[in-house]
């Protein structure tokens, strides 16, 4: 890390953390120190240590989890005495979580959640007023409960609760994953205003590459619960000195172009003591030879500010990563022959909602297309999808699927409905809710097979399992044993088991690793291919939007705002609302 002359806020030095019960180790040897008024990244992979690290660092570590090193918050050494610690949070340092939901209770009111981290003499109602306006929000707020509030109006109550006891540290945990493009980047700019007009040190936990770098002054990067390289992020974006962060940004999808595979990692990142003696990510990486195999490489100089634990950290210095190959933008297949889904005039109205849902919405999608829609939370982009699968009944307007017509899919005759459920099928964000947590892998999908009328017996499950990269032992495990990105694949080989003509994925790989998004997305074009099958793909993510779609529907409120070849929309968006979304997408600092 850069560190001045000034003492800093954050100083973490040879933290390590173990199973007292077994002897175990997570996490070893990270380091970093964070000044007043700047900020930092934590970036890597599900399983790399980043939210493990800060548990460590604030004390709050799980029963059974132990600690060692030298963690100093604000000059104060942090010790596993309760009271010390109750001491330090509030008023010395302030956590923000993902989703504030689970943070705020549902049944308070606003105001007296914000007020519990003010001072005795503080609990006024112009101060809590004066704190919803740091945030953006009005004083009537206050009198709201978290129910009533829109995910974004949430996390800046989340920050409002967070910054109430006045911090000189903040710490978010993926602040801004459930969030669309123009709420997160409306999050983003509000905390790093008040972190510049507070003079915080702030750390931002993240998977999302494009915020990490445009929030944050340095970069740490884990793997397998080691360092694999720290620096200025401008630096290391601009050169990466390790294998892994290198992969990691070749992973993200690019805005402006269509790529014609998105470069993944492969494999998953390995338990701590699983590589111990030897360079964690050897066995996923292209330059490995004996020499990292040969022994733990530790951090070493890089450059100004920068520290690198590879030992070819100067071959990559001297090489540029090579670029990956611009696939050409695809011909739109609209208006060549009959539809496979057509929607005309849909609308859905909630009850108590002072507007529609879905306010006379036409879409389109051919045989074998891949039809985007995108938007902000409330838009209708998950309304029109259930919809179609009749998980929502329309107030008005025709759906058409394969030749059948209906409004409410529940009404059709038993035998239409069933052929228009094995035609259509959809992927939802969230493996693990979708999944029955107590039933194997392969009972899942055998089910599903047999559903479509195959036997479901071991040698069709293994197929199917093969069919998306899964390995045929899979089969005896349950959900929960699985990672993020395996647990998604199932749920993909669950829902194509029937060979649908249509497979709908809604925001299917917003909650994924970088590295795991480009397996995903391959994977969902490589089946697309394979299985003659279109998509309705349903994103708030225009990077990945580009990568997979032939065209795609803007909505806002309810209603199609623009929609045309997905390379016109972006590179030339008409409406308003589409540039703003494009202008919401995080820039790295320079």
């Amino acid at each position: 890390m850069s560190i001045g002359e000034t003492k800093p806020l954050i100083d973490v030095r040879g933290l390590r953390v173990g199973r007292a019960a077994d002897g175990r180790t997570l996490l070893s040897d990270v380091s970093f120190a964070v000044e007043a008024g700047r900020s930092l990244a934590i970036v890597g992979e599900s399983g790399s240590g980043k939210s493990l690290t800060v548990r460590a660092t604030l004390g709050l570590l799980p029963a059974g989890l132990v600690a060692q090193g030298d963690v100093t918050l604000a000059g104060r050494p942090v010790s596993r005495d309760p009271k010390a610690l109750r001491a330090l949070r509030g008023g010395t340092v302030s956590l923000l979580l993902q989703d504030p939901f689970t943070l705020l209770n549902p049944l308070r009111k606003v105001g007296k959640q914000i007020a519990d981290g003010l001072a005795r003499g503080k609990r006024t109602p112009a101060e809590i007023a004066r704190r919803l306006a740091e945030v953006g929000l009005s004083a009537d707020v206050a009198e709201r409960r978290p129910y009533e509030l829109s995910g974004g109006m949430r996390q800046r109550v989340g920050l409002a609760c967070a910054l109430a006891g006045d911090p000189t540290i903040l710490i978010a945990d993926e602040p801004t994953t459930a969030l669309d493009v123009t709420t997160q980047a409306e999050v983003l700019d509000l905390i790093r205003r008040v972190q510049r007009e507070r003079g915080m040190a702030f750390v931002l936990i993240t998977h999302d590459l494009r915020v990490a770098f445009s929030m944050s002054d340095d970069v740490l990067v884990l793997y397998a619960g080691r360092t694999a390289e720290t620096g200025p992020a401008a630096a290391v974006r601009a050169a990466p000195r390790h294998p892994y962060t290198r992969a990691l940004l070749a992973a993200e999808p690019p805005l402006d172009r269509r790529l014609t595979v998105i470069p993944s990692i492969p494999g998953t990142v390995p338990a701590h003591d699983a590589v111990l003696g030897r360079c964690g990510f050897a066995d996923r990486c292209a330059l490995a030879g004996d020499a990292c195999r040969d022994g733990t490489p530790e951090p070493r100089p890089a450059g100004p500010g920068r520290t690198s634990a590879c030992v070819r950290a100067d071959v990559l210095a001297a090489t540029a990563p090579a670029e990956p190959e611009t696939a050409p933008e695809p011909e739109p297949a609209e208006g060549s022959g009959p539809a496979l889904l057509e929607i005309s005039g849909l609308i859905r109205t909630f009850r108590g909602a002072k507007r529609p849902a879905l306010a006379g919405i036409d879409l389109r999608v051919g045989p074998g297309e891949a039809v985007g829609i995108v938007g902000e939370s409330g838009s209708g982009k998950t309304t029109l999808a259930r919809c179609v699968v009749g998980l929502e009944r329309p107030d008005g307007g025709a759906i058409t699927f394969d030749g059948t017509s209906y409004g409410d899919l529940r009404a059709l005759p038993k035998g239409e409905r069933a052929r228009v459920l094995r035609g259509v099928q959809m992927v939802f964000q969230d493996p693990y809710s979708s999944l029955n947590p107590v039933r194997s892998v392969g009972a899942v999908l055998a089910e599903a097979l047999r559903a479509a009328g195959r036997d479901g017996g071991k040698a069709e499950v293994a197929a199917l399992l093969d069919l998306v990269g899964l390995r045929p032992d899979v089969a005896g495990r349950p959900p929960a044993g699985m990672s993020g990105g395996e647990r998604q694949r199932v749920a993909i080989a669950r829902a194509v088991a029937g060979r649908p003509r249509l497979l709908i994925c809604d925001e299917s790989v917003s909650a994924l690793d970088v590295s795991v998004q480009a397996q995903i997305l391959d994977l969902l074009a490589d089946l697309r291919s394979s299985l003659s099958m279109a998509l309705l793909f349903i994103t708030h993510d225009l990077a990945v939007v580009r990568q997979i779609t032939d065209r795609v529907y803007v909505l806002a409120s309810g209603h199609c705002r623009e929609s045309g070849p997905t390379a016109q929309i972006l590179d030339s968006p008409t409406d308003p609302y589409t540039r703003a979304l494009l202008a919401s997408v995080p820039i790295p600092r320079p």
